[in-house]
């Protein structure tokens, strides 16, 4: 059978030949030769100074600005330098007389004051006196040392015992004494026989009740004074 050819074959050899440039894959490029008259002249690379202007329609360039004859320079008025250095001493303060230290026989001397034998900072002003910092630092903790005592003891006043009036003391002794009674009926009201689990725990629950009643109402019958404290 004939093989598939298709219809754009030929359009395709026709662009691939015209798209394909010239030397590409074979030989050198065609490049023009340079001229021997275009060499390289002496200066040629130096910027070139625009040319200067001439008078055009009749206008005149601006003059320069030259001093006329009569200009006079201002000049400088001469100082006494040695009048000057004089007066500057006489009227200045005597200068401090340096501290030295000689250490050598020959005498060679050096400064005492960047030597650290001086003594220089126990002399200022402000030697041994706190930084700001630290007072500031002070005064703040002593601050809040301040609030936390302060909070403290409102804690302490919060919880303080108050005592039990005489009226209150009674109401509170007789309420227990009821509570007693209403205790020990239900307990007396409990069958003889204690066979199930449940009647066990009821009875020792309500025994453990009146135990605790007849604790409580024997302290507050053996002292007058009874404090409670507000929890």
């Amino acid at each position: 059978p004939l093989r598939y050819l298709c219809k754009l074959r030929n359009l395709v050899k026709k662009e691939a030949e015209k798209n394909k440039s010239q030397w590409k894959t074979m030989g050198p490029a065609k490049v023009a030769v340079p001229s021997p008259n275009d060499f390289l002249q002496k200066r040629s690379k130096e910027p070139k100074l625009a040319p200067k202007k001439k008078e055009e329609d009749g206008k005149k360039l601006l003059p320069l600005s030259v001093p006329p004859r009569t200009y006079q320079p201002v000049t400088r008025i001469k100082k006494n330098f040695i009048n000057k250095n004089a007066v500057a001493v006489m009227t200045g303060e005597p200068k401090k007389p340096r501290h030295f230290c000689v250490d050598t026989r020959q005498g060679d001397k050096y400064l005492l004051e960047p030597s650290g034998l001086f003594p220089k900072y126990i002399r200022k002003k402000n030697y041994g006196v706190l930084p700001k910092y630290v007072t500031r630092r002070n005064e703040e903790l002593k601050r809040e040392e301040e609030e936390y005592q302060a909070s403290v003891l409102e804690q302490l006043k919060k919880k303080a015992m108050k005592a039990l009036s005489e009226e209150e003391r009674t109401n509170v002794l007789k309420a227990l004494k009821k509570n007693w009674e209403e205790i020990n009926h239900a307990y007396q009201g409990l069958p003889i026989v204690t066979d199930t689990s449940y009647k066990k725990l009821q009875k020792e629950e309500l025994e453990l009740k009146l135990k605790q009643l007849e604790h409580d109402i024997a302290a507050i019958e053996k002292h007058k004074c009874v404090y409670i404290a507000n929890v």
